[in-house]
């Protein structure tokens, strides 16, 4: 077995170490090093590790870096073959870190995950990955298990070990190499969809991503930000934005933008009818930071562009899925057409 780092990163979260972080020393430490990358904690999260779990190493970022950033800055101290970025609101079971090994060695798979459950409903599918992601061709991600807010009961309708487009990083295995060769978690992102990003600048390189239904994690989520949040609305969208930009190389952009600026402006105007006027505001500051931002979002495209060889597709979803899913009324991932996906 490869040398395998399990890292958390903790900002101001002892309570969740005191819930969460028994389960990853008791199902890992035979398999893996523990870290704890602490983003610049005010708490006495550093205290408690120290005086309760001597084992579990320690880098201190001395400031709170965000997600991206707060994982970049502490895997520069971490030696390993792969990382496991593991959020800090993860419940983790026996024997979950081998099947994923083995399945990334067996079939060449440079990311991967576990199946993410719902802590607080164990049966059932969580947001933040599910049984692995994938992309439609406007741009909106998805899951098996989980489209938009419609959850799927996991009766194991999912536990074949497949590819797929992105891989979540509530609990994201990563060859530490291919990690640092296309630069890590984009720091531009702060948080969320930066594991989608940095998936898909490795599959623009050829690589693969899976995800392992032979092992399961349960997740709290919304661990450092509520799910129901205009911040977290805000970034949801201008990171995707962010994503495109970057990662499509399948034709013009600009008739891809024009879709999604009517899509996204469908969604404000959703909010607003909901009486969720804030939701509304986030994502017109959403479309504003992102145009902002496009020149240096542009050159990072031209970079990625410049080191691609033979893209990955797999994953790809060729249809709408706001059509599948609102018209349609296509609410599980099994009802999609497999033969609509790219292989």
């Amino acid at each position: 077995m490869p040398n395998i780092a399990v890292v958390i990163l903790n900002w101001n979260g002892i309570h969740y170490l005191e819930q969460f972080l028994p389960s990853v020393v008791e199902h890992s430490s035979q398999h893996a090093e523990v870290w704890v990358v602490d983003n610049g904690s005010t708490d006495d999260s550093i205290a408690y590790l120290n005086k309760n779990w001597p084992t579990v190493k320690i880098h201190d970022n001395k400031t709170n870096h965000g997600f991206a950033k707060g994982y970049n800055e502490g895997l520069k101290h971490i030696e390993a073959d792969v990382y496991v970025l593991l959020n800090s609101d993860v419940e983790v079971t026996p024997n979950w870190i081998p099947p994923v090994i083995e399945f990334m060695e067996e079939k060449n798979m440079t990311a991967c995950q576990p199946k993410i459950r719902d802590f607080h409903r164990k049966e059932w599918f969580e947001h933040a990955g599910a049984t692995g992601g994938f992309i439609d061709k406007d741009g909106y991600v998805f899951c098996a298990g989980r489209i938009f807010d419609g959850f799927e009961k996991d009766e194991h309708q999912y536990d074949a070990n497949k590819e797929v487009f992105w891989a979540s990083g509530a609990s994201l295995f990563v060859n530490a190499n291919a990690y640092h060769e296309v630069d890590g978690l984009d720091e531009d992102f702060f948080a969320h969809m930066e594991e989608i990003d940095l998936c898909w600048r490795l599959k623009n390189k050829g690589m693969r991503v899976g995800a392992c239904g032979a092992s399961h994690v349960y997740h709290v989520g919304g661990g450092t930000l509520d799910k129901l949040n205009p911040f977290k609305t805000y970034l949801n969208f201008r990171n995707n934005l962010f994503i495109l930009v970057k990662n499509y190389h399948q034709g013009s952009l600009i008739p891809l933008f024009f879709r999604r600026l009517l899509l996204d402006g469908v969604a404000g105007f959703r909010f607003l009818t909901e009486g969720k006027f804030s939701y509304t505001l986030a994502v017109l500051k959403a479309h504003f930071s992102f145009y902002a931002a496009l020149p240096k979002m542009l050159k990072k495209r031209k970079r990625i562009r410049a080191g691609m060889t033979e893209p990955n597709r797999a994953g790809w979803y060729k249809q709408s899925i706001l059509k599948m899913y609102f018209l349609k009324k296509k609410h599980t991932f099994s009802e999609l057409d497999s033969s609509d996906f790219i292989r």
